[in-house]
C-alpha cells in the first residue's frame, strides 16, 4: 500500500469524508443527561503531555449545557477489576433512565489471571467458564470469569436502569509490521462486536477508523501522537480518538440529538454505515475472506430485516471460522462506483493482507441514474474506457464517472497490487420467469457477461452465480424458489441466501481448497 505522510490536521479531515449512500431521513434520538464512560487508561483523564485518554477530550464535541460527560475511566483496569473494585458499581448508581454509557476494555483483559502486582487478567472468551483462584495480590478467595461475562454484566446492569449501553472497540496502538499498523490487541475488538449482536447493544468500532487515519499519516507522523510509549497517545492522539467516536455516535441509529453537540462536534462529519455494524477481522493470526457488494451480498445491518437476507451472511457458517475470517463489507444501496466513491472499497482494503480473498459483486445497482439527487450511482454500461464528467447534484462536486468494467478492474488492481486474491462474482439472478414460468429469465449482454469479460482479461478467478443460482431456481421450480426470497423479485430469505452461499462456498473449496 502507498501511504501518504500528511499532518493531523489532514488526517482528520480524512475521517470526515462525507459517505452519500443514504438518504437523509428522520432518525429517533438519544436525548441522555449525561454520558458515562467506563475504561482503562486510553479513556481515563490526565494531566500529562504525553498522555491524555480521550474520554477527557469528549465533552468538547458537545453542548455542556444539556449534556454532561461523566469519566469514570480508570487507567490499568480490566473489566473484571473496573468490577471487583467497586468502580462500576459506583457509576451505575449515577447512572438516571436515558443515559448512555460508553464501554471500552480489552487492553488490561489479556494480563495474568493470578499475580501479586496486578492479578486483573479475565479468562480470554465469551464463555461462562469460571476458575477460582486464592488472588495473591488481594489475599482474598476470587472467582474469575471470562471477558464476556463481565461485559455481559455490565451492559445488564445498564439496560436495568434503562439507559443506553453502546460498546466500542480498542483504541489504535502504535505498532507496525510492514508499514502496516496493527488493528486491535488480541481478539478483545471481535469478542466486543460478537457482544453487540448477541446482547442487541449498539456497538462503534474505533480501531479500524483511527487505523486508518493513522496509515495515512505513516509511521513518522503516527509516532508524534504517541511520545510516551505504543498504547498511550497526547493530547492530539486523545482529540483523534474522541472524533472518531463522535462519528461513530452520528452513525448510530438511534443517534445522539444533534443539538446536543457543541460548534466543534457540528462539524465532525457522521461515519453513516456505523448503524450497519459492519463486521471486521476478528482474529489477525488467520487469512481472511472478504466480500464486498451490494445489498444481495449484505442486506441492511445483517439482521433479517423484513425477512430479507444477503447470500454473504451465510458464508462463514458453511467455512470452518478456527481457520478463516470471514468479513462481509458489503453494503447495500451501492453500485461498484459509489462503493468506491465513498470510501468503502479503500476500508475494506486496508483491513486485507497478502494471501486474503475477497469476492466482489456488483451489478443490480450500476444500472441506475448517472446523476440525479438522491443516489447518483449509476455507471456507464460495458467494460469500456468511455467516461463522463458530471456536476454530481446528490454531493455537489464534479464527478468523472467511469464504465462498470472500469469500476471491477480497479479493484482487481488494487487488490492485486496488495497480494490478495480478488474473485469476481456475476450478479445473483432476480426471481423474473420466462413465459411459461420454467426457466428463469438470464440478462444478457448485460453485467454477468460483463463481469466474466472483466474477470478473464484480468487473469481473475470468476463465480458465474447468475448462472449457477438461476440453474438451482430451475431445477427448484417456481413453488418452491417463491419461498427463497424476501421480496419479489431481488432479495432473498433467509433459506435463498443460505442456497447461494452454498454454492460460493462449493465453488471456493473447488477452486482454493478452502
Amino acid at each position: 500500500m502507498k501511504f501518504y505522510r500528511v499532518n493531523l490536521w489532514l488526517a482528520l479531515i480524512l475521517l470526515s469524508v462525507i459517505n452519500i449512500a443514504w438518504a437523509e431521513q428522520p432518525k429517533p434520538t438519544w436525548q441522555p443527561h449525561t454520558i458515562f464512560v467506563a475504561g482503562d487508561s486510553t479513556a481515563a483523564s490526565y494531566n500529562q503531555p504525553d498522555h491524555q485518554g480521550w474520554a477527557a477530550v469528549l465533552d468538547s464535541f458537545l453542548d455542556s449545557s444539556v449534556v454532561k460527560v461523566d469519566n469514570r475511566a480508570r487507567g490499568g483496569r480490566s473489566t473484571r477489576t473496573f468490577i471487583s473494585e467497586g468502580l462500576w458499581q459506583q457509576l451505575i448508581d449515577d447512572v438516571q433512565p436515558g443515559d448512555l454509557v460508553l464501554i471500552q476494555f480489552g487492553h488490561n483483559d489479556a494480563g495474568k489471571i493470578n499475580d501479586d502486582s496486578r492479578a486483573r487478567g479475565t479468562i480470554p472468551d465469551l464463555s461462562e467458564d469460571s476458575i477460582a483462584i486464592h488472588n495473591l495480590l488481594t489475599k482474598q478467595d476470587e472467582t474469575v470469569y471470562s471477558f464476556g461475562h463481565y461485559i455481559r454484566q455490565m451492559v445488564a446492569d445498564v439496560k436495568a436502569k434503562n439507559a443506553t449501553p453502546v460498546l466500542l472497540s480498542l483504541t489504535a496502538r502504535n505498532i507496525w509490521n510492514n508499514q502496516r499498523i496493527e488493528r486491535g490487541s488480541g481478539q478483545y475488538g471481535g469478542w466486543m462486536y460478537q457482544l453487540s449482536w448477541q446482547l442487541d447493544t449498539a456497538f462503534i468500532d474505533v480501531t479500524n477508523p483511527v487505523a486508518d487515519v493513522l496509515e495515512a499519516m505513516g509511521m513518522k507522523q503516527a509516532a508524534l501522537l504517541y511520545t510516551k510509549d505504543h498504547t498511550h497517545f497526547n493530547g492530539q492522539g486523545a482529540e483523534l480518538h474522541a472524533q472518531t467516536i463522535i462519528a461513530g455516535l452520528k452513525g448510530l441509529r438511534p443517534t445522539l440529538d444533534p443539538q446536543w453537540y457543541s460548534a466543534k462536534g457540528l462539524q465532525v462529519t457522521a461515519n453513516d454505515w456505523t448503524w450497519l455494524r459492519q463486521p471486521f477481522v476478528n482474529n489477525a493470526n488467520l487469512a481472511s475472506v472478504f466480500m464486498v457488494g451490494d445489498s444481495t451480498v449484505r442486506n441492511g445491518a445483517g439482521d433479517g430485516a423484513g425477512g430479507q437476507w444477503g447470500w454473504g451472511d451465510f458464508v462463514a457458517q458453511q467455512l470452518n471460522s478456527k481457520k478463516i475470517n470471514v468479513v462481509n463489507r458489503a453494503i447495500g444501496g451501492l453500485s461498484s462506483r459509489t462503493f468506491i466513491t465513498g470510501g468503502h472499497w479503500q476500508r475494506a482494503l486496508s483491513m486485507m493482507k497478502p494471501g486474503d480473498q475477497v469476492l466482489i459483486q456488483f451489478g443490480h445497482n450500476d444500472a441506475a441514474p448517472l446523476n440525479d439527487d438522491s443516489r447518483a450511482r449509476g455507471t456507464i454500461k460495458g467494460t469500456g474506457e468511455d467516461r463522463v464528467v458530471i456536476n454530481n447534484l446528490l454531493t455537489g462536486q464534479n464527478e468523472t464517472v467511469h464504465s462498470y468494467g472500469w469500476y471491477l478492474r480497479q479493484m482487481i488492481g488494487e487488490a492485486k497490487a496488495h497480494g490478495i486474491i480478488p474473485i469476481i462474482c456475476s450478479p445473483v439472478p432476480r426471481k423474473t420467469w420466462n413465459d411459461d414460468s420454467t426457466k428463469i429469465v438470464r440478462a444478457q449482454d448485460s453485467y454477468p457477461q460483463w463481469a466474466e469479460q472483466v474477470a478473464r482479461q484480468s487473469g481473475t478467478m470468476f463465480i458465474d452465480l447468475h448462472r449457477l443460482v438461476a440453474e438451482q431456481y430451475d431445477s427448484l421450480g417456481q413453488q418452491k424458489v417463491d419461498t427463497l426470497f424476501g421480496d419479489a423479485h431481488t432479495h432473498t430469505s433467509k433459506e435463498g441466501a443460505e442456497l447461494t452461499a452454498s454454492i460460493v462456498v462449493q465453488q471456493l473449496k473447488w477452486a482454493l481448497g478452502l
